[in-house]
């Protein structure tokens, strides 16, 4: 199965695209993918709209495309760890990467003004609960459990990011007015 027929697959939300992708250690890099393409798109929007506002194009763009590769790790090794310590799941690190890689793929949706990013969070849900309930062999009340507690620790995670970030952005601009100011 190509990519865009495994990414169909996810958001058709079909059971068996998500188990081939469990089982295809090559899924990985397709993982991603998935992952970076969305990031990239969510940057390019997210960057625009800060550099409409008069933020930094730039730091939007690198502090989102940062909070998804290290929001997939996390959400990945938490999922993981929860899922095998207190459900009992069966699954290895490597599957749980390449299950919720590809869950991501709603998230392309940002491109669709106003409720674009809303509905592709929605659906990334969904095809969280599937990867998740799939890749770990658990029960729906043992994924939803997984789910929570795993987008507790991704939120954690990026506002720590976004706050590292922009103090770095303060920090930073700060430095350069007083360099003009020595200057001036």
């Amino acid at each position: 199965m190509s990519l865009m027929e495994r990414v169909i697959g996810v958001l058709k939300l079909d059971v068996n695209t998500y188990e081939e992708i469990e089982a295809d250690e090559s899924a990985t890099t397709e993982a991603l993918i998935v992952v970076s393409v969305v990031a990239i798109v969510g940057g390019l929007i997210g960057g625009g709209i800060n550099a409409l506002m008069g933020g930094s194009f730039l730091g939007s763009f690198l502090r989102t495309m940062l909070t998804a590769y290290i929001g997939w790790g996390v959400w990945s090794a938490v999922t993981y760890y929860v899922g095998t310590t207190f459900f009992k799941g069966q699954a290895t690190m490597g599957e749980m990467l390449r299950v919720i890689g590809y869950a991501q793929a709603p998230g392309i949706l940002a491109i669709i003004p106003v409720c674009g990013s809303f509905v592709g969070w929605i659906w990334s849900i969904a095809c969280g609960f599937i990867a998740i309930r799939q890749g770990l062999d658990i029960d729906n009340t043992s994924a939803a459990l997984t789910i929570v507690i795993g987008w507790v620790a991704v939120f954690i995670v990026s506002l720590v990011i976004g706050a590292i970030l922009g103090a770095v952005g303060l920090a930073t601009g700060a430095g350069l007015s007083a360099l003009q100011g020595l200057s001036g």
